[in-house]
């Protein structure tokens, strides 16, 4: 009989994130893992490097199943805790204990035990008599005490039938321990008068007069050092991430019933109103109500020009007012804030994994099995051939030291945790580590007009005149009957005259006619300002030949054309215009340096963005298109062939940029455009969209680096270890050194300049 039962579908919940304890590879990140995903409609991505996991579960699923999941692995899982409150003035905060004084503890004694051991055996001039014993004393702790998290990795992972990079290790340090033993106690190396002498190539030999506690004490102290940098990689290349969630503000002065009172910032909710003095952090993110004043963002977006801010304005915790009192309702606290979002996004990308990282994983998940093998296969054909035990163990040995992957295992993850940290303190956010290999393949870039390449507000362009009149009359005017209006183009206008410092007087008898202009009375007369068609043919005004060509020149460039008329003729003209962005061009010019080729797509008129096209020297212009046209507009090219970015920052752009190859949002935009892009570009300058492309490509550079190094060191050696033609203390420095080559070369990305 056939079951026709169907299993219920799964709800998938929110990413859920594990803190993930005890592993000390990228193969213990593997089983994790794969321990993980067998759980029925789980998904799961661990990362060795910041030691965290992201899960998806199903609503069937609870997390004590997901701790019990990685405890029957080995490892240790728990939830991470809340941030804590922040602690009163005056009392003790928690201790920023550091996470690799433990490892470093255990590498300096280890040195110094392991050093007269190393000059013990190289430098025959002193071997005293019965020197090996010494050498023995000194050896033995660091082989067994230094090398503790090596063999107690090692026994947890076989007690659950697995094995790992540090099984390799393990294996290598207590067989050369137990040679040396040997050789002491039951052959010829312990008897008075034994000498060595050092050799890059092992040499045939009995064996019985020959002692490896140099190997065994040096290899653990360059695999511990080698550990210890990249235990200190990997928290500095967090520091970027712990100093953006640090920057916010501690305290707040909220402003209630006209009284100030200093409240913790957690106590904070929408809707309150605080005040925020020059010099102090701004609390949370909020909308400005009263005052004005310059305001230093540099530490969200990179940009060390302060923007102004005045009523209206939205403003975004942790940025510091400079000059003026600032009155601010909050519209965001805590985990909704933009300081809050930008630090989640930096911590996903860093948790997620590219797909050469992947190839990596699948790699050192098999590699640790393979070499095992051919440890053991060297030592039988070498016995096989009668070359003798000490040149078989030598080679055995030297195979399982040098084939150590911890390359492998660090060349993606260390340069995702410096790329992305560097990114943030550039106010470039990068939503996953997949993403990079989208920035690479991209050979077109789509880019918004409004609020991508143009500023996205009006502003006075030009003020032409009739004859016998002068600008700064026509402006003064023009800018006291339009104050009392709310239009962009007003505000344009009256913001012109401010700057100016044109003084306008008091408008009397104010009227507004939407979607057409306003008039009033000023000095005596009625000033009309408006479309020119609306004031020549409802206020019976005359307008010259000169003035009314100028006008449907302006018109035919996309401006928008303000007719400024009183006593019965027009007196002038004001030219209107969505200004470009002064980086605008820089940064078009920067985008084609990098092989892609960019294409004006907007809802505007074409006569608007022709212009604006010119200006930033973009040759492919799509004008008047739809939201639904822009998102065709990107299949179609995409149709073509072509790997396409997108970059807006409205509403109207989230399609497109959800269905972009690669989407870049402007940080200034709207939520909707956030949320579908990629890459978020947290100050809205187009000349760091190029910055962001620049470092995801160089991040990517530096992992294929990394990989290639890691692939062709293993490659290269294990073969010449087979070959006996390795001493197992150079392998071990070798082995120690490629890892500590992949993390310095990752920390490189450290020094990645913006173009701002």
């Amino acid at each position: 009989m056939t079951d026709t039962t169907t299993e219920p579908a799964r709800d998938i919940l929110d990413t859920l994130d594990l803190n993930i304890g005890g592993m000390t590879c990228a193969s213990c990140a593997t089983r994790v893992e794969r321990k993980l995903n067998k759980l029925p409609g789980v998904e799961a991505s661990v990362n060795y490097a910041t030691e965290k996991a992201q899960v998806r579960v199903p609503s069937d699923i609870d997390v004590e199943t997901l701790l019990a999941a990685v405890a029957s692995a080995g490892y240790t899982a728990t939830v991470p805790e809340p941030p804590a409150p922040e602690p009163a003035a005056g009392a003790p905060g928690p201790t920023d204990a550091d996470p690799t004084a433990s490892l470093r503890q255990r590498l300096i004694v280890s040195a110094m035990l392991a050093t007269p051991v190393v000059i013990l055996s190289m430098v025959p001039f002193f071997q005293f008599t019965n020197w090996q014993w010494l050498a023995l004393a000194l050896a033995a702790p660091v082989a067994l005490w230094g090398a503790w998290p090596f063999h107690q990795a090692t026994w947890v992972n076989l007690r659950h039938g697995a094995t790992t990079m540090d099984t390799l290790v393990s294996i290598g340090v207590l067989a050369a321990l137990a040679w040396s033993l040997y050789a002491l106690f039951f052959g010829t190396a312990g008897e008075p008068g034994m000498t060595m002498s050092f050799h890059f190539l092992s040499e045939p030999g009995s064996g019985a007069n020959e002692i490896y506690l140099e190997v065994a004490a040096a290899v653990t102290t360059f695999l511990l050092a080698g550990r210890y940098i990249e235990a200190r990689a990997k928290r500095e290349s967090g520091a970027a991430l712990r100093a953006l969630l640090e920057l916010g503000a501690k305290d707040a002065v909220k402003l209630e019933g006209g009284r100030e009172q200093l409240v913790p910032v957690s106590a904070l909710h929408p809707g309150d109103q605080f005040v925020v003095r020059p010099g102090e952090k701004i609390a949370t993110d909020g909308l400005v109500l009263d005052g004005a004043s310059s305001v230093d963002a540099s530490m969200l977006t990179g940009e060390s020009m302060p923007v102004e801010v005045a009523s209206g304005h939205r403003v975004v915790g942790a940025t510091l007012n400079l000059s003026g009192r600032l009155v601010v309702e909050v519209t965001r606290v805590g985990s909704d804030t933009e300081l809050a979002r930008m630090g989640r996004l930096v911590e996903q990308a860093q948790t997620g994994k590219a797909k050469v990282q992947r190839l990596a994983d699948r790699v050192s998940a098999v590699f640790v099995p393979v070499v095992l093998v051919l440890a053991v296969l060297t030592l039988v054909v070498w016995l096989v051939v009668g070359a003798g035990a000490s040149v078989a163990f030598t080679a055995a040995v030297a195979t399982l030291i040098i084939a150590c992957p911890c390359a492998l295992g660090l060349a993606t993850p260390t340069a995702l945790l410096v790329g992305t940290g560097r990114g943030s303190q550039l106010g470039i956010l990068i939503a996953g580590p997949e993403v990079l290999e989208q920035t690479r393949r991209a050979d077109t870039i789509v880019l918004d007009k409004t609020g991508t390449v143009t500023t996205g507000q009006m502003a006075l362009q030009s003020v032409i005149v009739g004859d016998g009149e002068t600008e700064d009359e026509v402006l003064r005017l023009a800018a006291a009957v339009e104050h009392n209006s709310e239009h962009p183009t007003a505000r344009a206008i009256t913001q012109a005259a401010t700057d100016r410092g044109i003084a306008f007087g008091v408008t009397e008898d104010f009227a507004a006619v939407a979607g057409s202009g306003v008039h009033g009375i000023v000095d005596g007369r009625l000033v009309i300002v408006g479309r020119t068609d609306w004031v020549r043919e409802n206020w019976s005004t005359g307008i010259s030949p000169a003035l009314e060509g100028a006008a449907e020149s302006a018109e035919a460039s996309g401006a928008t054309v303000m007719a400024i008329a009183w006593d019965g003729d027009v007196r002038g003209l004001a030219t209107v215009a969505d200004t470009v962005k002064p980086s605008s061009a820089r940064a078009v010019a920067l985008l084609k340096d990098l092989g892609l080729t960019p294409i004006l797509l907007t809802g505007d008129n074409a006569g608007v963005a022709a212009t604006v096209a010119e200006a930033v020297g973009i040759a492919d212009v799509r004008a008047e298109v739809t939201p639904q046209g822009k998102l065709d507009a990107i299949r179609e090219l995409q149709g073509e062939g072509r790997v396409v970015a997108m970059v807006g920052d409205g509403v109207n752009d989230a399609a497109a940029l959800a269905a972009a190859d690669l989407g870049i949002a402007m940080g200034s935009g709207t939520d909707a455009a956030i949320a579908a892009g990629d890459v978020t570009v947290v100050s809205g300058d187009l000349v760091v969209v190029a910055d962001a492309i620049r470092l995801a490509r160089r991040t990517l550079r530096i992992i294929k680096g990394n990989l290639f190094w890691a692939f062709a060191y293993n490659v290269a050696a294990i073969p010449l270890a087979m070959l006996g033609l390795l001493n197992p203390l150079i392998a071990g420095a070798a082995m120690a050194f490629s890892s500590v080559f992949v993390v310095t070369n990752s920390l490189r990305l450290r020094g990645f300049r913006g173009s701002l």
